[in-house]
This record gives structure tokens, C-alpha cells and sequence, in this order.
């Protein structure tokens, strides 16, 4: 299968190493959606898993690690289990949370708020860790969604390779879609290591992006009640 070019190219932007030069760090945008090819998914897991393990044995042996170290040996395999398995599990659909509605039998029709749901992701710019907290508020509109299905839905999209911003609008944007309602409210705050552990090396700085539709983005009193739940200054 012919493989799809990236929206970079389409945009006409020069891929060269030259041009990566120049841009530096400023961090070019793509798309709402997880850039990927249309045969991602054709390989196996186990088949991702061997070639990645391949590849990242190669860039040990390039850095000058020993890998006849019984410390170091089994990290290749480890890595490519992880990224296959875990940190970016999101990325194949297959692993998308079911989001089951109950009928709202309490009638409850004020707002309702998740906050201080922990998240872990990846910079896609330096494959280095992102993480913080997500809030997350909706109201109802006559269905409600288990609690702990937030927090998959919020854990789904952070494991892939990702951008905050893209990652706060994939939630904010599925919870609409789960849950049949416009009003949903997102709030994620988050540490990026391509911030603290290398670059400029700030370590206190956080990033926060937000998501509001509905009744959250044309009510200034609903966004004020979702801020003062979730202790962050209106």
C-alpha cells in the first residue's frame, strides 16, 4: 500500500534537514486528528514489537552501549513493548474505551465535575514524557457516563505521541460524542520534560489549555462554576 503523504507536505513544507534546521523549535501543527498512515494498523503488535526492538538496539549500539550488559540486554525488547503495548496503545483504535450511558434516574441536571485525573503522554516534537491533571465537566442531558470511563477517555488519548493542545480538543471532543451533549468543559495542566529536562530546563513551568463548548463556552457563570470546583483563578 502506498503510503499517504504527511499534512506537512501537503502544506508545502520542505522536510529536508535543512528546513527542520530553520524552523528550530518552533513546533509546526498538523491536524485535530493523531497524524498517521492509512496502514498503520496493518502490521501486528508482535511484528511492531521485533522491528522496533531491531531499530532500537541499532540506536543503542550507534550512543556506544554495551549491549552484552546484563543490565542493558533486554532493554531494546523492553522498549519496544512499551511503546507498543503501553505508552502509545492509543494510537490503535481497537483500544478504545467502550463508553456505556446510564439513564439519569436522579434527574440530576446540575454540572458535574472530574477533576486531578491524572495523565501521562508523549511530546510527538522529542518522544519525551508530558503530564499532569485533566478536569472535566458535562451536564447532563438525560444520560450519564460511569466515572471511571472519563478517566479512559482522558488515558486513551494521552497514550499517543501528542501535542496539549490536539490532546485537550480529542477529549473534549469524544466526551461530546459519548455522553450526547454539547455541554462538556476540559481543563488539562501539564509538565512537559522537552521544557524541564532539556532546552531552556524550566522545571516549574506548566502548560494549561482548556475545552469549552455549550453551555461552558456561552455562559460565563457555568465556566466560573467549573474553575471555582476545580481551584484554578477565573
Amino acid at each position: 500500500m502506498k503510503q499517504k503523504g504527511t499534512l506537512l507536505n501537503t502544506m508545502g513544507i520542505d522536510l529536508t534537514r535543512t528546513s527542520f534546521d530553520e524552523i528550530g523549535e518552533e513546533h509546526v501543527g498538523s491536524s485535530l486528528e493523531t497524524p498517521l498512515r492509512e496502514d498503520a494498523f496493518a502490521m501486528t503488535d508482535e511484528l511492531k514489537i521485533e522491528l522496533i526492538e531491531k531499530h532500537f538496539r541499532e540506536i543503542m549500539n550507534i550512543l556506544g552501549l554495551d549491549l552484552s550488559d546484563d543490565s542493558l540486554k533486554g532493554t531494546p525488547h523492553r522498549v519496544a513493548k512499551m511503546y507498543v503495548k503501553e505508552v502509545f496503545s492509543g494510537l490503535n483504535p481497537k483500544n478504545k474505551p467502550a463508553a456505556k450511558l446510564f439513564e439519569n434516574k436522579f434527574k440530576y441536571n446540575e454540572m458535574l465535575v472530574e477533576k486531578d485525573i491524572t495523565f501521562h503522554s508523549h511530546c510527538e516534537h522529542h518522544f519525551v514524557p508530558i503530564y499532569g491533571k485533566a478536569h472535566v465537566a458535562y451536564i447532563s442531558n438525560g444520560h450519564v457516563i460511569g466515572l471511571s470511563k472519563i478517566n479512559r477517555i482522558v488515558q486513551y488519548y494521552a497514550k499517543r505521541p501528542q501535542v496539549q493542545e490536539r490532546l485537550t480538543m480529542q477529549i473534549g471532543n469524544e466526551l461530546k460524542s459519548a455522553l450526547g451533549t454539547e455541554d462538556v468543559a476540559v481543563i488539562m495542566d501539564a509538565y512537559h520534560m522537552c521544557v524541564s529536562s532539556r532546552g531552556v530546563q524550566d522545571t516549574n513551568s506548566t502548560t494549561v489549555t482548556s475545552f469549552y463548548s455549550g453551555k461552558f463556552e456561552r455562559e460565563e457563570q457555568s465556566r466560573n462554576e467549573f474553575l471555582n470546583y476545580i481551584s484554578l483563578e477565573k
